[in-house]
Parts: structure tokens; C-alpha cells; sequence
């Protein structure tokens, strides 16, 4: 998955500030490489462990189990995508982890965090195609089918309700989700009920410059690209899910994005409800970076009650 390499000497062939590209085809991270192992989290009692979704070796989730809840009764179902500009992070850095360890608890969920293979190794739309095959292995097991040549997960299968699946991601995470959520909506998730969606300081482009997408991108037709900026979907109104919440803060360059995209969704003739959450004095992904804050903590609580607002109700059926 680490792809890095010692700097040395060579010509910059593209500078980030995420990795160097250098002539010869060397490439420098200079952050979000780090791992962690899934364990039993002492904090909060969530379990973790790491399955492959796919033939490619690259391609896993890490699943998260809270340890407190009835085994005999279904949970929600969260599939996560972690951000990081499509080309660092994933499921088991430490940031990630230590957050769906947090959300998975504060709601009592079964989670999914889903890995995908980076940029500039691999270009856009890369991730979007691995973040949709993941969700097409979650969909098996609602099926009762192995899936996408791993065996049936127990985790999956006897835990989870698919009847409550939640797509979620935080900035180039919540654009992906954003994207299998649209996707969804028009080519159908047999087995899975798309409950609602959460995006959380979510990436979108808009009419400015952007290098760094521009390269990683190439194929995009940049702001105009639906996968980039949803405004420009026409099929945005056919998106699945019956509940959209988005999280902005004030801090945030990306703020007026998640705005946007919530004024979009609102006039698309989309048939569900959508609510807009904005941390006033925070800047982008804080929560991930400053998880013990009392802003942080309210972020989680407001995600984890948008997971079980109509668990309620399910349960009187």
C-alpha cells in the first residue's frame, strides 16, 4: 500500500503538497501513510479486523463491531470512506481508525471502512470504481452470495441490518460516497436499502483552479464533471437514500462547497431531506485531528443520532 520511496536526488517531476513525483518515477508521501492494526479498541470496547473485498491484494475494508450490543439483534449498517485528496490515508491509519471506533460506539453500528487504491499510482476514477465494488461485496452478503471472490463475512452476514445502510465520507471520502450514493440511485444496490448518506466537510470542486485534481484527474473534465461537482449530474435527483446530512465548519476553504452542494440537492427535485450542520471556530476534518474537543465529540453525537433516527420506528414495526 506505501508506495514511498527515499527522496535522493532527482528531478521534480510534480510537487503536491501531499507527494513529490520525481523524473525516474520515484514518489515521496510526506503524510497519512501511517498504520495501525485492527484490534479491540480498551476505549470503547470496538472490535476490528481487516478483510479483502477483492482479488486485488490491495483492496480491503476494515470492519468495526461494537462489543456491547445483542448478538442476536440486527445493526445498522455504515459504510465509510475516508478522505485524505484521493492519495493519502485509509481505513487503518490511526486517525480513521480511532474515529470509526468512536462513531461505530456512540451508535451502535456495524461499520465498513473502505480502502481504495491511491493517485498518482492510480488515477481517478480508480477510487470511485474500488469504493463501488466495495459496496458491491457488502450488497452480496445482503444476498446470500459470496462475495467478489471472498467468502461470506459473519460480521456482515448475522450483524448487519441491510435494510439501514448509510454511505458516508469525509472531504474527498464524502465525495466519493457522494458518487456510489448517485450511482446507486440509477443502476440499483440489490440487497442494500441506501437509508441515507452523511458528508462530512465534503470535497467538491467549483470554477477555480485546481493542479493538484487537474493531474490526478486527467480524464475529469474538471468543475463540469459530475463525479467532481454534483450540480452538473443531471441524474442527481434520482440519488438513493431518503436522508442527506451535511457538516461544514466555519474555518473550513471548503465550507462553501458543502453549501452549495446543499442548496443543489435541495432544488433537484430529490425526494428526500436533506439538513446542513455547520461547527462554528473549526477548520476542515477537525474532528479527525482533534477527536477529545467538545466540538468534536458534538460532531460525533450528531452523526451517530442522523444513524439511528428511525431505529425507533423500525423497531415498533
Amino acid at each position: 500500500m506505501d508506495s514511498t520511496s527515499s527522496a535522493g536526488a532527482g528531478e521534480i517531476a510534480f510537487d503536491s503538497p501531499f507527494f513529490r513525483i520525481y523524473r525516474d518515477g520515484r514518489i515521496d508521501r510526506f503524510q497519512g501513510i501511517e498504520t495501525l492494526p485492527p484490534s479491540l479498541d480498551p476505549k470503547t470496547g470496538v472490535l476490528s479486523k481487516d478483510v479483502r473485498f477483492s482479488s486485488d491484494p490491495d483492496l480491503s475494508v476494515r470492519l468495526f463491531l461494537p462489543g456491547s450490543s445483542d448478538p442476536a439483534r440486527k445493526l445498522p449498517l455504515l459504510i465509510y470512506v475516508h478522505g485524505g485528496a484521493f492519495c493519502i490515508e485509509s481505513p487503518f491509519s490511526p486517525i480513521y481508525t480511532r474515529h470509526l471506533n468512536t462513531v461505530v460506539s456512540a451508535a451502535g453500528v456495524v461499520a465498513v471502512s473502505v480502502q481504495y487504491r491511491w493517485a498518482p499510482e492510480h488515477l481517478l476514477p480508480a477510487a470511485y470504481d474500488d469504493a463501488w465494488a466495495a459496496v458491491r461485496w457488502v450488497a452480496a452478503h445482503a444476498l446470500g452470495e459470496r462475495g467478489a471472490g471472498a467468502e461470506a463475512e459473519a460480521w456482515l452476514r448475522d450483524r448487519a441490518d441491510f435494510d439501514r445502510v448509510f454511505l458516508a465520507g469525509d472531504s474527498a471520502g464524502a465525495n466519493i460516497a457522494q458518487h456510489v450514493a448517485a450511482r446507486a440511485g440509477v443502476e440499483g444496490l440489490p440487497g442494500l436499502r441506501i437509508a441515507g448518506v452523511a458528508l462530512l466537510h465534503p470535497f467538491f470542486r467549483d470554477d477555480g483552479p485546481d493542479k493538484l485534481m487537474d493531474f490526478i484527474y486527467p480524464s475529469s473534465s474538471g468543475a463540469t464533471d459530475p463525479r467532481m461537482n454534483p450540480a452538473h449530474d443531471p441524474n442527481l435527483r434520482r440519488m438513493a437514500g431518503q436522508r442527506v446530512i451535511v457538516f461544514v465548519a466555519e474555518r473550513d476553504h471548503l465550507k462553501h462547497r458543502g453549501r452549495s452542494y446543499y442548496e443543489t440537492l435541495k432544488k433537484s427535485g430529490w425526494e428526500g431531506t436533506v439538513e446542513i450542520v455547520e461547527t462554528q471556530g473549526e477548520g476542515h476534518v477537525f474532528h479527525l485531528f482533534k477527536p477529545g474537543s467538545d466540538r468534536a465529540r458534538e460532531l460525533v453525537m450528531k452523526f451517530a443520532s442522523f444513524l439511528n433516527q428511525d431505529a425507533g420506528a423500525r423497531q415498533r414495526l
